[in-house]
């Protein structure tokens, strides 16, 4: 069963299902689960082989960085000689951020992104996060992963630099959305044998429940990437699809490749990372990366203990695990703050005045301990601008909470309020976005343009985004 995250009061993000006003927030499934007697009864893990341990010592993220211009560049960011901006500042740009969420299914064609960038700046909407890495591929031309399915029937079609040309000609900013470790859906996986899925088998995570069936594996045989798509279909309740492996050095290189590449061809406002977290503690126990976290932890552990876990490791590839519980969530925890820090310093590197951002989980810590997402220590440590906490619930009193909690870190300028219109009403909506200016934060995203074009109700004539739009605007600042 899935944990529930943040009590069941929050709603996960799913933008590969068509937007509908029921909730699916985990709290209706966990709830179901326990109300209803028909639930499949899930098979407990064997008992953990038992090693003799001894504490190991937390190593902070920024020991983790694998990539050495990585340290050298906050070191020439700290530098009192650096020009543009040092860590923990942010780019004084749009400072009442009024923004949208714009999910990919928006931009496969000319007429839609133009009708999009007119109706957003129509209704006030200042800034648009537009999704140009769904699912592992690109919705712009000439990029480093395949061009998107949706866009391949007009070759000259670039829906990104389109958006950037019609929005900034309106004075409206455009950051480039990336799904980090999401990479493909179970149930339409793209057709480019360039493609992660299909090229690169080896690189994608795998969940506990297939660790030891798929260890000794080719990730080149079939068998190995249908094992993954029929778990994932199995459990599509919480598991949207196929992920890439944190750790990987080669997923790694190529996100940052993605996001330097925009940064320098595009003249776009702001990256902003999505699915940037494992989705859940169940994954990624591929053998690629239990084989890093034995390197990893080769170096912390005595030479007795590494005596008998090599005789433990015989008997089951997932005794290292067992033994180092919190070592292991140590290790996959800075596989993404490595991640998030190389992002901020590649694209600092090139132009400083680009805001980097991410979507997190508000609970911060749950994201932490489950997620494997330290959205609270990237904001210390200043290798993130802005977080966008998606508290999509309806209770104004859980949100305002959620908000606030994130506000408190460093400072309310370093968070956007993410609103889930799709869980609330227009009245509900208005009445997060005036907690958001009562709370002084940077400004407000709504999740998602698309939804709200498509079922946000109507009244008297005037469409659902024209009416949030223009009813923030007469809300007090």
């Amino acid at each position: 069963m899935r944990r529930v995250i943040f009590s069941g009061t929050f709603s996960a993000r799913a933008v590969d299902r068509k937007p509908t006003r029921v909730s699916s927030h985990f709290g209706i499934v966990v709830a179901g689960c326990l109300l209803l007697t028909g639930c499949r009864t899930v098979e407990l893990p064997a008992p953990p082989i038992i090693v003799t341990t001894v504490a190991v010592p937390v190593v902070e993220a920024r020991d983790a960085v694998e990539a050495p211009e990585v340290a050298e560049a906050l070191d020439v960011l700290d530098s009192p000689d650096a020009v543009g901006v040092a860590p923990g500042s942010i780019p004084a740009r749009v400072w009442d951020t009024r923004g949208l969420w714009v999910v990919r299914s928006t931009l496969v064609h000319p007429d839609s992104v133009r009708a999009m960038v007119a109706r957003a700046a129509d209704a006030g909407f200042n800034t648009l996060l537009v999704q140009v890495r769904g699912r592992g591929d690109a919705y712009y031309s000439d990029g480093i992963e395949p061009r998107a399915d949706g866009i391949q029937d007009d070759p000259t079609f670039d829906p990104l630099a389109l958006t950037v040309r019609e929005a900034h000609a309106r004075g409206i900013e455009v950051h480039a959305w990336i799904n980090v470790h999401l990479v493909s859906s179970a149930v339409v996986i793209s057709r480019a044998p360039t493609h992660l899925v299909n090229e690169h088998p080896e690189l994608l995570a795998v969940p506990r429940g297939l660790a030891r069936e798929l260890y000794d594996v080719d990730p080149a045989h079939p068998r190995y990437r249908e094992r993954l798509v029929e778990y994932a279909l199995a459990n599509r309740g919480r598991v949207e699809g196929l992920y890439s492996s944190p750790s990987a050095p080669e997923v790694k290189e190529r996100v940052y490749s993605v996001a330097t590449d925009l940064v320098e061809r595009y003249d776009i406002d702001g990256i902003h990372l999505d699915y940037i977290r494992y989705p859940s503690g169940a994954f990624d126990y591929s053998r690629a990366a239990l084989d890093r976290f034995r390197t990893w932890i080769d170096q912390r552990i005595t030479d007795d203990q590494r005596a008998e876990l090599a005789v433990a490791l015989e008997q089951s590839p997932l005794a290292l695990v067992e033994a180092f519980p919190e070592p292991w969530a140590d290790f996959r925890r800075n596989q993404i703050t490595d991640l998030v820090e190389r992002i901020y310093v590649g694209v600092k590197r090139r132009r400083p005045e680009v805001l980097v951002s991410a979507a997190v989980f508000p609970d911060a810590r749950e994201s932490f301990i489950n997620l494997y997402q330290d959205w609270e220590g990237w904001l210390r440590r200043g290798i993130i601008d802005v977080v966008a906490p998606m508290a999509y619930n309806p209770d104004d009193g859980l949100f305002e909470v959620a908000i606030s909690s994130a506000a408190g870190v460093v400072g309310p300028e370093r968070v956007w309020a993410g609103v889930g219109v799709h869980l609330t009403t227009f009245e509900g909506t208005l009445s997060k976005i005036e907690i958001a200016r009562r709370l002084g934060v940077r400004g407000f995203l709504l999740f998602s343009y698309d939804w709200s074009v498509a079922y946000g109700a109507a009244s008297g004539g005037e469409p659902f985004l024209e009416r949030v739009g223009r009813g923030s605007q007469t809300l007090n600042r």
